[in-house]
């Protein structure tokens, strides 16, 4: 079993910045890639972002890449979202993942961000 605790959402304008960590617990973080999604209310739970275990590969959703970076520090059993040249289609209940035998385990509250226009 793996826990999962989202941080550092909030609100900001347009074009600002957040940092979004999620702490684990319960299992050997480094044996498992971790992942972002995000969720608006109505809609389906979509992917944002995944760093496999050592960090060394990143994938990205096409609506991110270049203004989002996903991290981690095995050491702090802690995945990173930075997030800049945010926009309003930003918002969302965002939350993270382990994914543990092919399969996203999330758990978390999440951490809402809000981007104003």
């Amino acid at each position: 079993q793996v826990q999962l605790v989202e941080s550092g959402g909030g609100l900001v304008q347009a074009g600002g910045s957040l940092r979004l960590s999620c702490a684990a617990s319960g299992r050997t973080f480094s044996d498992y890639a971790m992942g972002w999604f995000r969720q608006d209310p109505g809609k389906e739970r979509e992917f944002v972002a995944q760093i496999s275990w050592s960090g060394g590969n990143t994938y990205y959703a096409d609506s991110v890449k270049g203004r989002f970076t996903i991290s981690r520090d095995n050491a702090k059993n802690t995945v990173y979202l930075q997030m800049n040249n945010l926009k309003p289609e930003d918002t969302a209940v965002y939350y993270c993942a382990a994914n543990i035998r092919g399969t996203w385990r999330s758990g978390g509250q999440g951490t809402q961000v809000t981007v104003s226009s």
